[in-house]
C-alpha cells in the first residue's frame, strides 16, 4: 500500500474508533438516564426527555451550518464535544439530584445539537478521507452496533454505589478520544484555504450553502414511512413478547448492522438511483415486522433486516450528499441529513403508537412495505422508459 493510502487508512481507523468509543458512552448513559428519569417520574417523565432529544438533533443542523461557516472543523469538534461532555454528566447528575425536570429537558436539547453537531463534523472527515459509500456505512454500522451493545449493558446495571460513578465517567470520558482526533481535522465549511491546501486552492465564499431539498425530503419520507417500528422496538419486543426478548432483538438488529456494508457494496455494483434503492431499503426495514407479532424469532428476523437496511440507508444517504455537496459545505448538509431523519423518525414514533396497537404491527408494516414497494417500482419504470 502507498504511504498516501496507509495515511487515509490510518485515519479512517482512529475516526472508527473515536465513533465506537463516543457511541458506546453515549448509548450506555442515555440508557441510564432513561432508566432513572422511568424510576423517578414514570413514562411521561422520560417521554419529556426523548421529546427535548428529537428536538436537539432537528435543531442541530442550522447550528450546525451557522458553526461550520465561521469554524474549521477542528475547532468545531472541540466545542461541540467539550459541550456535550459537560452537559452529559450535568444533565444525568440533575436528574438525580432532583432538578425540575423543565430544566433538565433544556439541558438535553442543547446537549444534543451538540451531539448532533460533532456527528455531523465526524462524518464529514470520514467522507473526506474516504468518499465511498461503503466507509460511510462502514462507520454508521460501527456506531449502531456499539449503540446496541451500551443500552444492553446499561440494562443490566444496578444504578448504586460504584457502579454509578463508573457510569458517570464513562458518559463524560467516552468524548476525550473524539476530542484528540479533533487535532487532525481537515474538514473546512468556513472561508478561507482548507487545513494542509496550497496556495492556488479556491477560496470558499462565507454564505449559506444551496442544501438538497428534494434528497433531503426523501430520506425523511423514507425514515417516517420505514423506521417506526425499529425506532420502537424495545417497546415492541416488551409488549409482543415480554421483557426477554429485548435483548435478544437488540443482538438480532446489531448483527444486521455487521452486514449492512458488504450489502451496500452489491447494491452499489447494480448501479441503481437512489430513487429505487432508498425505498426497497425501506422494505427491508418493514419486511420483517409482517412476522414479528405471530413468533419470537419472527421479531428477530425484524431487527436483523431492520439493523442491516437502517444502517444501508443512512450510510448511503449521507456518502451521496456528501459527495454531490459544493465546496466547503459538507458538514452543513450532513447536519441536515441527520436532522431531517429524525425529523421523520419524531414522527413516526409519534403516529405508530396512535394509530395501531403492538398486535397489528405486521399489518401497517405490510401496508407501508407496500407503499414503498410501489414506489420503487414506479421509480425503476420511469427512469428506465426516459432512458
Amino acid at each position: 500500500m502507498a504511504p498516501g493510502g496507509r495515511r487515509r487508512a490510518g485515519r479512517l481507523r482512529e475516526l472508527m474508533v473515536s465513533g465506537l468509543v463516543d457511541s458506546f458512552g453515549l448509548s450506555l448513559g442515555w440508557t441510564v438516564f432513561n432508566l432513572v428519569a422511568v424510576d423517578r417520574g414514570g413514562l411521561a417523565l422520560a417521554g419529556l426527555f426523548n421529546a427535548a432529544m428529537l428536538i436537539g438533533v432537528v435543531l442541530s443542523a442550522p447550528v450546525t451550518g451557522r458553526l461550520a461557516r465561521h469554524l474549521h472543523g477542528r475547532k468545531l469538534l472541540l466545542l461541540a464535544g467539550g459541550t456535550e461532555g459537560v452537559l452529559r454528566v450535568a444533565t444525568l447528575a440533575a436528574l438525580l439530584a432532583g432538578w425540575h425536570g423543565t430544566l433538565v429537558a433544556a439541558g438535553v436539547v442543547v446537549m444534543h445539537i451538540a451531539a448532533y453537531a460533532g456527528f455531523a463534523a465526524m462524518r464529514a472527515e470520514v467522507a473526506a478521507v474516504d468518499a465511498r459509500p461503503q466507509a460511510m456505512t462502514r462507520y454508521a454500522l460501527s456506531i449502531a452496533a456499539v449503540e446496541a451493545a451500551g443500552a444492553g449493558v446499561a440494562a443490566l446495571l444496578p444504578l448504586r454505589g460504584q457502579l454509578q460513578v463508573a457510569v458517570f465517567l464513562v458518559y463524560g470520558l467516552s468524548l476525550v478520544p473524539t476530542i484528540l482526533t479533533a487535532r487532525r481535522a481537515r474538514v473546512r465549511d468556513s472561508a478561507g484555504t482548507d487545513a494542509g491546501a496550497g496556495p492556488a486552492r479556491t477560496r470558499v465564499q462565507r454564505r449559506r450553502p444551496r442544501l438538497p431539498w428534494p434528497v433531503l425530503a426523501g430520506g425523511g419520507f423514507v425514515t417516517l414511512l420505514a423506521a417506526g417500528p425499529t425506532l420502537l422496538s424495545v417497546a415492541l419486543a416488551s409488549e409482543l413478547h415480554g421483557h426477554t426478548a429485548v435483548a435478544g432483538a437488540a443482538i438480532a438488529f446489531s448483527a444486521g448492522c455487521l452486514l449492512s456494508s458488504p450489502a451496500v457494496s452489491l447494491v452499489d455494483r447494480l448501479g441503481l438511483p437512489i430513487q429505487v434503492t432508498w425505498p426497497l431499503w425501506g422494505v427491508g426495514m418493514l419486511a420483517g415486522w409482517l412476522l414479528a407479532p405471530a413468533h419470537l424469532l419472527g421479531l428477530f428476523l425484524a431487527q436483523f433486516l431492520s439493523g442491516l437496511s437502517m444502517t444501508a440507508f443512512e450510510g448511503g444517504m449521507d456518502a451521496r450528499i456528501a459527495r454531490d455537496a459544493t465546496p466547503g459545505t459538507v458538514t452543513t448538509v450532513l447536519a441536515w441529513s441527520a436532522s431531517t431523519r429524525a425529523l421523520g423518525g419524531a414522527l413516526a414514533v409519534r403516529l405508530l403508537p396512535a394509530l395501531v396497537a403492538a398486535p397489528a404491527i405486521g399489518v401497517t408494516s405490510g401496508v407501508a412495505a407496500a407503499t414503498l414497494g410501489a414506489a420503487a417500482l414506479s421509480a425503476f419504470v420511469r427512469l428506465r422508459t426516459a432512458r
